[in-house]
Parts: C-alpha cells; structure tokens; sequence
C-alpha cells in the first residue's frame, strides 16, 4: 500500500495529483486544501476519470490534516502564485508563514514522511520546511531543477528539431534567474549540444531557460502548473519506484560544492529513503565561479527569512 498526499489543490498541486492518478502508481491520493470543498471536487473530477484512463488510484480531497496519516511522500505546494512583475523573492513575507504552518500540521500525522516542497521561493520554502519538520536532510527536497531542466531541453529541442526524449541535461543553482545551465553536460543521445547548435542559439536558450518562469506569468497572469506539476509527479515516482534516479534537485548543503548549510539545486540520487546521494560534478573554473553567484542569491533570500523569524 502507498499513499501520497499533497497540500494545496491549486493549479500545481491538483496536477501532480492528476499525473500520480493516471500513472496509477499508489493505491491513494490525498488532496488537502483551506478550501475543502474546492479539493474534494477537483478529486471526484479525477475519480471520475478513472473509468476513462483505466487506473485504480483513488483521489480524495479535504481540508482535514488528519487525512494524510500514513503519507510515504508529502508535497508541498500550498502558498501564493507568482504574479506579474512579481519575483520568486517577493512572496517570502507570506509563503514562509504558510509553509511553515502546513509542514507542522502534516508532521503531527506523519511519523517519518518524505517532503517534497514546490512552494517558492523555492530554496528557502526547502529550508524553513526543513526546520519545521526535523526530518532528517535526506527526507526534505525542493523540486525546481526537474523544471527547469525540462525548460532548458525543450527549448533545445525546439531549436534543433529534435524529440525532446533524446536531451539529457543538468542544471544547477537557486531556482531563479541566477541558475547555472551546464553546456557541457548537455547531450542529444550522447552527442554534445554544441556539437547540434550555434552558440549564440544556445546562449539565448540559456537565458530563457534563466526566465522561464518569468514569461509564463507574463502571458498567463500567474505561475505555470503542468511541467511543475509533472516534475513533482517524477521525483514522486523515483521514490516511491526506489528507481535511484539521478535528477537536479533542491538538496541541503553540508560542504558539497564548498557550500554548507544552503539548500541548492544539485544532481541527486532518488530512492525509497529521499535522496540517497548527492553527486558530485567536477565543474570547471567559470561553472564553479555561476554556482557561487547563484547559491549567494539565495543565501540573501535566507538572510531575509532568517530576520523574518
């Protein structure tokens, strides 16, 4: 028996319980909202569903906490969405107190649950769950790499006409405009990128990989919700599946990378015990030097956070 549950049914989290449903991968959804009739209805949409897409899982939404009891993995997704003109850093004030809240609530019903967080701004919603929770590091994770990597292979897809299945990728860094692309780990089955593409194409990949998010709340009004939602349903899988897959994942820092006590996106092996290991690059001089910018950005965002408390 597995069982998922994930807090917030907006847009995001009603996605990833969507995706998880028609894998038909766990026997139970749980889809907890503030507003609980707004979460029971978009989780009898999906039971409805089942007939047509052939699965077994069953949905249910609430706003009852004591419905998550028994969770394997928990995510995360409850806060405010980004809107236009507004940074991932600007929703810190508010998201904080929320994630904060929501991860003490799932904690009184969840003995040793795996976290996956989506809330941002992403690196520091990881680590105030983090504390809140007092689970062990290997046990609470961000998901935005996935995202952002997907971002950064479609683009590349787009570009040079190719499926988008054949690119393989690492991207590191906060979750934000100061996050490190890696040219040199890009591959389109097995050929280097550079190899496919001109570079001033993929240094404009690069950068709108950078605002990817950006120029969704831009044409939207608000956050994206389907490769957020699917990339949160992915590291779902890899865990549950004790698949030791190797994703770019929010993970805590303890010297990795010359980094310690900073939660940052970096290569990770996922099992059925959360991360099961970081790898470790060798980067080279200018990858190391965009690292170190990225993970001061979000040290400053900590640094706020920190005061918050």
């Amino acid at each position: 028996m597995s069982k998922v549950s994930i807090i917030g049914a907006g847009n995001v989290g009603a996605t990833v319980a969507n995706v998880l449903a028609m894998e038909d991968l766990v026997n139970e959804v749980v889809l907890v909202d503030i507003k609980g009739d707004m979460a029971r209805g978009k989780a009898l949409d999906m039971w409805e569903q089942a007939p047509i897409v052939y699965c077994s899982t069953k949905v249910t939404g609430t706003e009852d906490y004591s419905m998550t009891k028994g969770s394997d993995v928990i995510v995360i997704t409850a806060g405010v969405p980004r809107k236009p003109g507004m940074s991932r850093d600007d929703l810190i004030s508010i998201n904080a107190g929320i994630v904060k809240s929501v991860t003490a609530e799932v904690m009184k019903y969840n003995e040793n649950p795996i976290l996956i967080i989506v809330s941002n701004p992403l690196d520091v919603m990881t680590y105030a769950a983090h504390e809140a929770s007092g689970l062990p590091k290997n046990r609470v994770m961000g998901m935005a790499g996935i995202l952002d990597t997907a971002r950064y292979r479609a683009f590349i897809a787009e570009a040079i006409q190719v499926s988008p299945k054949d690119i393989q990728a690492v991207l590191m860094g906060g979750h934000g405009d100061t996050m490190v692309p890696l040219p040199r780990y890009t591959t389109v089955s097995g050929i280097p990128v550079r190899d496919l593409i001109d570079e001033d194409v993929l240094q404009a990949i690069i950068e709108r990989t950078k605002k990817g998010g950006g120029e969704l709340v831009k044409l939207m009004g608000t956050s994206a919700w389907y490769a957020p939602g699917a990339a949160a349903s992915q590291m779902v899988t890899a865990i549950l599946r004790d698949e030791h897959r190797i994703f770019p994942c929010c993970a805590l820092l303890e010297g990795e990378y010359g980094q310690d006590g900073i939660y940052l996106g970096v290569p990770v092996k996922l099992g059925k015990e959360g991360i099961l290991e970081i790898i470790t690059l060798k980067l080279d001089e200018k990858e190391s030097a965009l690292l170190k910018e990225s993970a001061e950005h979000v040290r400053a965002v900590m640094k706020v956070y920190d005061g918050m408390k």
